[in-house]
């Protein structure tokens, strides 16, 4: 591989229509490691290979999650550097520093009363649906999912409407690659005007929990953190409604009783995970020493991203395929595994079980195959949901 001269973009419009045609491509072409960009100039590999993804994502002494050695050749200008650099969190950091990060993050996230947020789900939900039931039509994206999203997690986080929106203006021009370092800009100001508000004013809220651990996060290293908890919680979180919502309307498995409860609604979620993830590749590491991975040589400091919907979906698994969807790796693996999952099944299910049974009878507003999917190398995300349903 380290020979090849062909790389796959990933940012490009064919690849977001059609990726898991392009994942099986790249297999019959170089195997489980893959020779990829993630923009213009910007080579990485991306694990296609279930066992090669557990090895790499089980083992940070060999694929730290540090990328500051590997940025160094990487202009403010690449558009997929603001999600990839370094940031003082959990996410992008290695050894004793993610340890003392992921420590404040899981207090924070424990603390999180399960009851009270299912409660506040289903009153957001409420309130949006009746915003367009009147109409006899929506589109499920922008005026369902997204909005749920961005007030659940700026209940969460204890953070104002307007603050948010200035979060998730950003954090949606990163996901995009499009003006993402405006985007970085906006969301660092952002942040920080959060953060200043908490320590003066602290509530019963993530925020408040980061600010009071024992790891006396200092005003940057907050900023960093809620920034990784807006990144998981807005964009991957919308489109897990809405891919959700998407099988619900139109895979046979599901779409036989919309009203058919938690069961099929859990299902349809663990079926998204399992073959169309909202984040569909991502996990980044940076091998700071050539690395063998099964006899592939991984060049040092350039990014190692793992496909999680090619790797749940890899068919050299065969017969040992794990038990269930819910052995997939849309949330990750190892250390670095996403500690706010069942958070987000709680907020998906219950949004999803909402709007299924204020409106049982909806319907897609167009054929599948003609719905589009914005382009970028990370997320699997719908441009529109466009539904139709009866005014009653």
């Amino acid at each position: 591989m380290s020979t090849a001269t062909h790389r796959i973009p990933l940012y490009e419009p064919e690849f977001a229509q059609h990726p898991h045609a392009a994942y099986q491509r790249m297999r019959e072409q170089f195997g489980p490691l893959v020779p990829v960009d993630l923009a213009p100039g910007v080579p990485a590999t991306l694990v296609v290979g279930y066992e090669e993804a557990r090895r790499i994502l089980g083992d940070p002494q060999r694929f730290p999650a540090d990328p500051r050695r590997w940025q160094t050749s990487i202009p403010d200008t690449c558009p997929v550097r603001p999600m990839m650099e370094w940031r003082p969190n959990a996410l992008r950091s290695a050894g004793a520093e993610h340890a003392r990060y992921r420590a404040a993050n899981t207090s924070a996230l424990a603390a999180v009363d399960q009851h009270a947020l299912r409660d506040h789900v289903e009153l957001v939900a409420e309130q949006t649906i009746n915003a367009f039931k009147a109409d006899g039509k929506a589109d499920l994206l922008s005026q369902y999912s997204w909005p749920l999203a961005f007030q659940t997690l700026s209940y969460l986080l204890g953070c104002p409407d307007e603050v948010g929106q200035r979060i998730a203006d950003g954090m949606a021009k990163i996901f995009d690659g499009v003006n993402a370092s405006i985007g970085n800009q906006i969301m660092a100001q952002a942040v920080a005007d959060l953060v200043a508000l908490r320590r003066q004013y602290p509530g019963d809220d993530v925020t408040s929990g980061l600010l009071a651990h024992v790891a006396r996060l200092d005003d940057t290293e907050m900023g960093q953190q809620l920034i990784t908890l807006y990144g998981a919680g807005i964009e991957p979180l919308t489109n897990l409604i809405t891919n959700t919502l998407l099988e619900m309307l139109t895979n046979s498995e599901f779409s036989g009783d919309l009203h058919a409860g938690d069961a099929s609604v859990r299902e349809a979620l663990e079926s998204v995970l399992y073959r169309d993830p909202p984040l569909a590749n991502f996990a980044m590491t940076y091998p700071p020493r050539p690395a063998d991975i099964g006899g592939y040589l991984l060049p040092a400091d350039e990014p190692v991203v793992i496909s999680y919907a090619a790797c749940n979906n890899d068919p050299a698994l065969g017969a040992h395929r794990p038990l269930g969807n819910r052995a997939h790796l849309a949330w990750g693996a190892g250390p670095h595994s996403c500690p706010a999952s069942s958070h987000a099944y709680l907020i998906a299910e219950a949004a999803i079980l909402h709007i299924l049974d204020a409106l049982p009878e909806m319907d897609l507003d167009t054929r599948r195959d003609d719905l589009a999917w914005r382009p970028g190398p990370f997320h699997r995300s719908l441009v529109a949901l466009p539904v139709t349903f009866p005014t009653s």
